[in-house]
C-alpha cells in the first residue's frame, strides 16, 4: 500500500539523519572560505544586543528555525513534540516534516499537530513536496494542511535530486511555477520555497519571487545529502556521482540576498549550519534566519530537550562575541561590508 511505503520511507529517512553516513563527501557549505572584519575600535555594547525580531507577524527571540524534519510515523509524534517544547520554550521558529502522508490519510495527523500543540505561540510551519503539489488538480488541498498545524507559513519544498534518485520517486515538477503562483494566490498563509540540500540559486530565487512567494530558504549543499540517503537507501551506485550534487550554502546566500534590493521576502539560511561559526557567516552573508535540521536531531537523540536549547543559546552567545568584534550592534550592521572572501585578504 502507498501509506505503508510512505511511513517505511519516513522511518529510514530518520534512522539515516541520526547518522554520519550522508554527509556531503567533498563539498562544503562555503563558510570556512569567509573571514569576518575584525574591528578594534568597536563600541558595541554587548549586553544590549538584542535578538528579538518578527517573523510572519509573530514575535520570536532568536532568528532561528528548526529546520523541516519529520512526521507522518509514529516515531516522529514524539521528535515532533520535543522540539515543539524546544522552539516554545526558547521562542523560535519550527516546521514540520513533508506533510505527504497527511495528504494520502489521517492515521498520524497527531504525529504533525504535536508541533502545533506544545508551540502555542511560536512560528509554525508547514510543509510539501513540490512534486506532491504539480500533481494536484486542485491545490486548495494545500490549505488543510496549513489548518490541520494552524500553520503561519506553507513551505514548498524543491527536491530534484532526490525525487530522482529515489527508488519510489515522482522527478516531475512541469508546471510547479505555474502551481506555485496559485498557491500563493489561495492560502491564506506566506508561501516559502525552500530546497532541501543542493540550494536555490539567484536566478532561481528571482523566478520564485516574481510569484509572489514571501520566503526564500536556500538550503544548499555542505550538510546533508538527501541525494546520498536515496543512495544508501536503494543502494544503487550507478549515481554515485550525484551524491555531492548542489550550490553551497554560502554561495547560495551571496547570490539571493542581492535581490533584497528589488523584493521583500525572509531569507532563510540553511544547508550544513552545525556550528555558531556558520550561524554567524550566514546572517554576515545576508540570512535574515538560519536554520538547522540534523544536528538538531542528534543533540535531541544524545542530549534531550535542554540539550538541544544549550546549543542553541550557546550559539546565540558566540554571535553576540562576532557582533561585537566587527563592530555590529544589529544583524543588519553585521550583515554590511563585516565579512570578506578569503581570497582577497591573501
Amino acid at each position: 500500500m502507498q501509506e505503508d511505503k510512505t511511513v517505511q520511507r519516513k522511518k529510514e529517512h530518520l534512522e539515516l539523519c541520526l547518522t554520519d553516513d550522508v554527509k556531503f563527501k567533498s563539498k562544503t557549505n562555503g563558510f570556512e572560505k569567509y573571514e569576518f572584519i575584525h574591528n578594534a575600535i568597536t563600541e558595541v555594547e554587548i549586553d544590549k544586543i538584542n535578538f528579538e525580531t518578527k517573523l510572519f507577524k509573530k514575535k520570536i527571540n532568536y532568528p532561528f528555525l528548526i529546520s523541516c524534519m519529520t512526521g507522518g510515523t509514529g516515531a516522529a509524534e514524539k521528535i515532533n513534540e520535543q522540539l515543539a517544547i524546544v522552539a516554545q520554550d526558547l521562542s523560535l521558529a519550527v516546521g514540520v516534516g513533508s506533510q505527504r502522508q497527511a495528504l494520502e490519510n489521517q492515521k498520524h495527523i497527531n504525529s504533525y499537530k504535536a508541533i502545533r500543540k506544545n508551540a502555542p505561540s511560536v512560528s509554525v510551519f508547514g510543509n510539501i513536496g513540490a512534486a506532491q503539489v504539480v500533481q494536484l488538480e486542485n491545490v486548495k488541498a494545500i490549505q488543510k494542511l496549513v489548518d490541520h498545524i494552524e500553520a503561519d507559513a506553507m513551505f514548498i519544498h524543491l527536491n530534484p535530486v532526490q525525487e530522482l534518485l529515489q527508488k519510489e520517486g515522482e522527478p516531475n515538477f512541469k508546471g510547479i511555477l505555474c502551481k506555485i503562483k496559485k498557491l500563493v494566490k489561495v492560502l491564506d498563509v506566506p508561501v516559502i520555497i525552500k530546497e532541501v540540500g543542493s540550494g536555490i540559486s539567484g536566478e532561481a530565487a528571482q523566478k520564485l519571487l516574481e510569484l509572489g512567494v514571501e520566503g526564500i530558504d536556500v538550503a544548499g549543499a555542505g550538510g546533508t545529502t538527501w541525494a546520498g540517503i536515496e543512495l544508501l537507501r536503494n543502494r544503487n551506485q550507478m549515481e554515485i556521482d550525484l551524491w555531492d550534487w548542489g550550490i553551497p550554502t554560502s554561495y547560495c546566500l551571496s547570490a539571493v540576498q542581492k535581490l533584497k534590493k528589488s523584493f521583500k521576502f525572509v531569507l532563510i539560511g540553511s544547508g550544513g549550519i552545525n556550528s555558531a561559526m556558520d550561524a554567524a557567516k550566514a546572517f554576515a552573508l545576508g540570512a535574515d534566519v538560519v536554520g538547522s535540521a540534523r544536528i538538531i536531531l542528534q543533540t535531541l537523540n544524545k542530549s534531550g530537550i535542554e540539550g538541544v536549547k544549550d546549543l542553541i543559546r550557546s550559539w546565540f552567545e558566540f554571535i553576540k562575541s562576532v557582533m561585537f568584534l566587527t563592530g555590529s550592534q544589529s544583524f543588519s550592521d553585521l550583515s554590511k561590508n563585516k565579512i570578506i572572501s578569503k581570497e582577497k585578504l591573501y
